[in-house]
């Protein structure tokens, strides 16, 4: 592919934004599973935890999203706050991965000291927002679902921006609940951030098309290179930067570009 002018490059992805943001496309999504709940924390906590396990096959993704939220009775709020010993017994076996039930049981520990400290999510991220970037809330937020006795194996579940991690599966968790549904699939249930604020959710995908782009020189997908991308995404579209990932992601997965 030739190289694009700045104006040419914006056409095309904008063109391919349009056309992969679209309600089909949650059919084969991890974010179909938080688009099963109505209520804001039952959104929160179904897809903070979809996005954690979001790595691997996407079939595999799917199946286990939709028997983690059987195991947690289809109310995940209500199951993190009032779940008994016996709750989390049942919990004993679920696996995807590398993620496995010592990891669950942790997190949903976890996750009911932050909604009995912040009472949702978007409370937390709020105060640790910067103007143009959340990594730093990221890193913030790790610190504190962290701070109860745990595993050290449980922590690798959730990247650091601050150890150079692109931190995929939280900013791709942010971009669900921040980003406004008139796309049809993002949820944009949190109204104390900003689009403008968010970062792509890097992957090998996304990734390896940004480079074919010219938008990506970096060749690791870390943090580094998450910045170069953030950067030059955000000239394209300095309001709505992360609208590209449907570009990138559409491109590399659907078009094998």
């Amino acid at each position: 592919m030739k190289k694009l002018s700045k104006t040419e490059l914006k056409e095309f992805l904008d063109e391919k934004a349009f056309l992969y943001e679209h309600p089909k496309f949650i059919e084969t999504d991890p974010i179909q599973i938080p688009h099963l709940y109505t209520q804001k924390k039952d959104i929160e906590i179904s897809g903070f935890l979809t996005a954690i396990i979001s790595w691997g096959n996407r079939k595999s993704i799917l199946n286990n999203a939709h028997k983690l939220m059987n195991l947690l009775e289809n109310t995940p709020y209500d199951f993190i706050m009032n779940h008994t010993t016996k709750d989390l017994q049942n919990l004993e076996g679920f696996v995807h991965r590398t993620f496995n039930s010592i990891d669950l049981i942790y997190f949903i520990t976890a996750l009911q000291h932050l909604y009995i400290k912040y009472d949702n999510l978007e409370a937390f991220f709020t105060p640790y927002k910067m103007e143009h970037t959340l990594q730093t809330a990221i890193h913030d937020f790790k610190k504190e679902f962290f701070c109860l006795s745990h595993q050290v194996r449980t922590e690798k579940h959730i990247s650091d921006p601050h150890k150079n991690s692109a931190a995929k599966r939280i900013n791709m968790f942010l971009r669900w609940m921040v980003r406004g549904p008139k796309g049809g699939v993002d949820l944009g249930i949190w109204s104390h951030l900003s689009p403008a604020q968010l970062s792509c959710p890097l992957d090998v995908h996304s990734g390896n098309v940004a480079r074919k782009l010219g938008l990506l020189k970096r060749k690791q997908n870390d943090g580094k290179a998450l910045l170069e991308l953030d950067t030059k995404l955000r000239l394209l579209d300095a309001n709505d930067p992360v609208k590209y990932d449907y570009a990138l992601f559409g491109l590399g997965v659907f078009e094998k570009f």
